[in-house]
């Protein structure tokens, strides 16, 4: 097997964040369930943004987020995720390019306008989605750049974009270029409402050998096991897949290999301020080591210093610098 291009390719939803904070008051007046995300139209994008505090405008999109994490890290990255040819677009292009990513995807006219998710962040840090899609659920295989797939060590995918029919066609294209190519995939379950609508979906493609990597938090694993209890859920779902990788929050997180299994606990940080991106993050450390060949312990090291770094201030992309807070363990 050749020596890869590309440490990683992300695929997955290209989203501007527009980051807002609010309180429990509003968030009840608006009918929104705090933590959760939803999907809206532009209508509805339209609205709450109108009725929402200032905003801060980051480029998001949950893999996305984990492209710029593992640029951060100094790996070699790619991104595929669709935007439109509009002003959102061009801002979305360009902060993914000006961070070392490589952006693979042309701005396409005729399909609407960019992706966007409105956060509205409380005062205990929890962060409340409203995501319009736009053209992001628009990504199909015509666009996908199956070289540039084959040539990249492993191949990771939001689940997220599992919900649009076309996104679906397109990831299941990649995962055969990946897979006839000798790589690895690596999948995010992204959040419970995704597992509730694909749960079936992913455990077959964990069932028919497609995935190598699979990333999930601890209420994730409850939903797509049907096990309240983690350490239950550990036990029905590792076996599944060759290496099985679980956030538990404050608790830290646990990867399981077969026989071995490895913890780490969550790394101290002086303020919790906004866990958008936080698991994104956490796969960003995570695959950049093993990128480099690293154990599972210095995997997960790594996933959580990533992840502790971007909780600590609005947006999800990290703002200090990874490598530097990675020490000796990227030496």
């Amino acid at each position: 097997m050749t020596q890869p291009r590309l440490d990683v390719l992300c695929i997955g939803n290209a989203i501007v964040d527009v980051i807002a904070d609010a309180d429990d008051a509003f968030l009840g007046q608006q009918g929104l369930t705090k933590g959760s995300m939803r999907l809206i139209d532009e209508a509805e994008a339209e609205r709450l943004y109108g009725v929402m505090g200032p905003g801060r405008e980051l480029s998001g999109g949950s893999a996305g987020n984990t492209a710029a994490g593992l640029a951060a890290f100094g790996c070699k990255v790619g991104f595929i995720g669709q935007v439109a040819d509009d002003q959102l677009g061009a801002i979305y292009q360009h902060d993914v390019e000006s961070l070392g990513v490589e952006f693979l995807v042309p701005r396409r006219g005729g399909i609407g306008a960019t992706a966007r998710s409105l956060i509205l962040v409380t005062p205990d840090a929890q962060r409340t989605m409203n995501t319009f899609l736009g053209a992001a659920q628009l990504l199909d295989t015509s666009v996908i750049d199956h070289g540039a797939v084959a040539d990249a060590g492993i191949l990771y995918l939001e689940g997220y974009l599992w919900d649009p029919e076309a996104p679906r066609a397109a990831m299941e294209a990649a995962i055969a270029d990946a897979k006839a190519a000798g790589r690895r995939v690596a999948f995010t379950l992204s959040d419970t409402f995704v597992v509730d609508r694909h749960g079936p979906d992913f455990l077959k493609l964990a069932d028919e050998g497609k995935l190598d990597i699979l990333f999930a938090n601890a209420a994730e694993l409850a939903s797509v096991t049907g096990e309240s209890d983690f350490e239950a859920g550990l036990a029905k779902l590792a076996p599944k897949v060759p290496l099985l990788v679980v956030t538990h929050g404050a608790d830290g997180a646990v990867a399981v290999r077969g026989d071995e299994r490895a913890r780490v606990a969550a790394e101290p940080i002086e303020a919790l301020v906004d866990t958008t991106g936080a698991g994104d993050l956490f796969a960003a450390g995570f695959l950049a080591g093993q990128a480099r060949g690293l154990g599972l312990e210095a995997c997960l090291k790594l996933g959580a210093i990533a992840a502790a770094e971007v909780i600590q201030h609005y947006g999800a992309r990290p703002e200090k610098d990874l490598k530097a807070l990675a020490g000796d363990l990227l030496a």
